[in-house]
């Protein structure tokens, strides 16, 4: 074999070599999955003497050689303050290997959460230089939110800085922004999207450059909750005000945790672990996914990291209503937030060729566009749901030309599907929601004149265009309509109860304004002759950062109250009446249930003097937890140190001291449950309240005892009990009944409440 032909073959040998290596580590890659792993802390131990020990023993739960290996990083994130464990990037086979090594106690997948004003405020009662709570809390003066979001627009005016003092001492934080963006508001941004990076999810497009909000959905949510006082505020020049947060002189803290395909759980987590490090007090997380185990929900388990160092939480309870069993974050140290409208709309009005006017809403309304009669069509009449829904091109072929199309809500948004009717020559555009919609109607920025109707008009609409040989409309544009009936409604995407993860708590918590609200938008929103920063979205996403401004607030005002104090103050003081005098309504237009509106509407200015209060101290979440028959290592996981359940005994989910009551009554228990309750004084040190009402059901006997409170001294503790009975079963079947106990103070001036659901089988 000659000179030139070994070196030859040599290199074919080591080009050979280098592919096979790059097949097996694409074939590694390809079997990655990102998990988060919790583990006990090392047996050396009780207490990590620096991060670096704690990443070390991490480190050591991961295989051999992979961390000092030349490859992409394994691990992803090493929490430190609301997880025991870490994040990182592991095959199935590595997976076994590590739950074989001391300390393992549990790991399952990262998963993709999706994301979920000008007059809110004032909805709720919040007027700038008037007495009242405002001045009574300094506008949340001192107090610092953190918002874990898809990230923010530093340079919108909502994030100016003017009469903000400088942070408070405590303050931890980084700015990952250029400086000069940073501010006495927005004292904080820092960008955790490493996760969402990781994941098997693609194509994905993620955006790694900062914590800039790329989606908009942060910038809403944050301003909602915090943002400073910008005058003129509007979309189209509609719904025109000064827009301010809930607590607008509250420090806002942004965590961005999102990209544009949504959050992996370990992102949420490093969020939730930076925020904690950072001196937070609230954090508001609009977030939901669907109900685990909480030892399996990531959410669970930081939040009561969180609640445990004194930070309020308040989530979205999700938008997956009407339907039942729907709920998101079901943890009860967790503020689980629904969604509700405001008394504000944006009116137009579709008059058909009949005279028949039907009242819908939209955010663009211009004035050029003449309200005479115009051809109306229904394409989908043909049958095709496509059509009927005015999907993208599904009017190509069907003449619309110079008419007013009829399309239904459903699969597209509302701005493709007047693309569609735009670009097939439709002239206006009706669109009527979906039976499971009912009357909730949306304020949306159409891209052409058009009229957001309910389904009951919606199917007028369609009677009327069946039966009329030439069918015509014309849609008037009215405004701004304000304090318009009834408000408060509940909102139908608003997540319903029962509480699959421990149905002895009754959620959603309370709802709050969450529909058609107008915040900071990163981008002009509109045409382009009325463009503004803002934007009007829904969701339990908008609710939950006004919760979470309520409670910056309280905090401010009640600086000595617990997250437990915080949350019984908004649910014990809410509201069950719309402005119109009657009970919350739902989307079918009839009474609102526990399930969906919780304790009821928050009420701001009461919750500033609620009375009395259920505290509860994060140990006995602890305790709580064992009562789920969860086993010690599930419990230890959530808790994120070892427990042995025997050693601290268990509290049942209808016993854990809660503002709101959920018992079930059947053949197990004789039909009779009994629960205690303890109360903390934090109004008058000398005052006293007597049992008003336990109204339920003739079916349900509810007895208190005893029946007067009377307390001596500020922060004092009583007790009481309450027995549910009911003298036969329903039958077979299992049967809901609600109502509530009321506690009025003697001179009448302070109402306590709480929501009592009862199962009957």
């Amino acid at each position: 074999m000659s000179s030139m032909v070994i070196p030859f073959f040599l290199s074919i040998l080591f080009l050979s070599h280098l592919a096979s290596m790059a097949i097996s580590q694409e074939t590694i890659s390809s079997t990655l999955k990102t998990y988060i792993v919790h583990v006990h802390r090392a047996p050396s131990a009780a207490v990590f003497a620096s991060s670096d020990e704690r990443e070390e023993w991490y480190k050591s739960f991961l295989p051999t050689g992979i961390a000092s290996s030349g490859e992409p990083p394994r691990m992803i994130y090493s929490y430190k303050n609301v997880i025991s464990g870490f994040a990182a990037r592991l095959t199935e086979r590595e997976l076994a290997e590590m739950k074989k090594k001391p300390g393992f106690a549990h790991a399952y997948l990262d998963r993709i959460l999706p994301l979920q004003t000008t007059h809110s405020p004032e909805f709720l009662g919040l007027s700038r230089g008037t007495p009242g709570f405002w001045n009574d809390s300094n506008y949340g003066k001192g107090v610092i939110i953190g918002v874990l979001d898809s990230g923010i627009s530093p340079n919108h005016p909502s994030f100016g800085d003017e009469g903000m003092p400088p942070p408070p001492s405590r303050w931890k934080g980084a700015c990952e922004f250029d400086a000069s963006y940073c501010n006495n508001k927005l004292i904080g941004a820092r960008n955790f999207v490493r996760g969402a990076s990781a994941t098997d999810a693609a194509p994905r497009r993620v955006t790694l450059q900062g914590p800039y909000d790329y989606d908009g959905h942060g910038t809403h949510t944050a301003s909602t909750a915090a943002g400073n006082f910008v005058e003129n505020a509007n979309v189209n020049g509609l719904a025109n005000g000064t827009a301010s947060g809930v607590a607008p002189l509250a420090h806002l803290a942004i965590y961005r945790i999102c990209d544009l395909d949504g959050c992996a759980y370990s992102d949420v987590l490093a969020g939730m672990d930076a925020a904690v490090d950072d001196g937070v007090d609230v954090i508001s997380i609009s977030l939901a996914g669907s109900s685990f185990p909480f030892y399996y929900d990531s959410i669970a388990i930081g939040t009561l990291g969180a609640i445990q160092k004194g930070i309020f939480v308040s989530c979205a309870a999700g938008n997956s209503g009407p339907d039942s069993a729907s709920l998101s974050n079901e943890a009860p140290w967790i503020l689980t937030v629904g969604a509700s409208r405001i008394d504000r709309l944006l009116r137009t009005t579709v008059t058909l060729g009949s005279g028949v006017e039907l009242d819908g809403e939209s955010a663009y309304q211009p004035s050029s566009f003449r309200s005479s009669q115009l051809p109306l069509v229904y394409p989908g009449a043909s049958g095709n749901r496509s059509v009927a829904l005015c999907s993208n091109r599904s009017l190509d072929g069907i003449d619309v030309r110079g008419k007013i199309v009829l399309c239904f809500e459903g699969e597209v948004d509302v701005e493709s599907k007047g693309e569609t009717v735009r670009s097939a020559g439709g002239l206006g555009m009706i669109i009527a929601n979906l039976r499971q919609e009912g009357v909730s109607t949306f304020s949306e920025v159409n891209v052409l004149p058009a009229s957001h109707v309910s389904f009951p008009d919606g199917q007028t609409i369609k009677r009327y265009i069946k039966s009329a040989s030439t069918p015509t409309a014309s849609i008037t544009f009215k405004g701004t309509l304000m304090k318009t009936k009834p408000a408060p409604a509940l909102a139908f995407f608003s997540s319903r109860g029962p509480n699959q993860a421990d149905r002895n708590i009754l959620k959603p918590d309370i709802v709050g304004p969450g529909m058609n609200i107008l915040a900071a938008w990163p981008f002009e929103v509109g045409h382009s002759d009325t463009a503004t920063r803002y934007n009007i979205m829904s969701g339990t996403s908008m609710a939950t950062p006004h919760l979470s401004g309520i409670a910056a607030l309280l905090k401010s005002s009640h600086p000595d109250w617990s997250p437990a104090a915080i949350k019984s103050a908004i649910m014990t003081t809410a509201d069950l009446t719309a402005n119109d005098g009657n009970r919350i309504t739902d989307e079918t237009g009839t009474t609102a249930d526990f399930f969906g509106v919780g304790a009821g509407h928050v009420n701001v200015s009461r919750a500033n003097n609620p009375g009395f209060i259920y505290d509860i101290n994060p140990d006995d979440y602890i305790a709580y937890l064992c009562g789920l028959s969860y086993t010690d290592r599930l419990v230890s996981v959530v808790a994120r140190r070892s427990v042995k359940c025997s050693d601290i005994g268990s509290i049942a989910g209808k016993d854990l001291n809660y503002p709101s009551f959920m018992v079930f009554l059947d053949a197990s228990n004789g039909y009779t449950v009994e629960v205690t309750r303890t109360v903390t004084n934090v109004g008058a040190p000398r005052s006293t309240y007597d049992v008003d009402s336990t109204s339920i059901s003739d079916k349900v006997k509810v007895e208190v005892r005893p029946t007067r409170l009377s307390f001596t001294k500020a922060n004092e503790i009583l007790r009481y009990n309450v027995t549910f009975s009911s003298s036969s079963s329903s039958n077979g079947g299992e049967i809901n009944y609600q109502g509530y106990l009321r506690w009025i103070s003697s001179d009448g001036g302070v109402t306590v409440r709480s929501p009592m659901m009862v199962s009957v089988k």
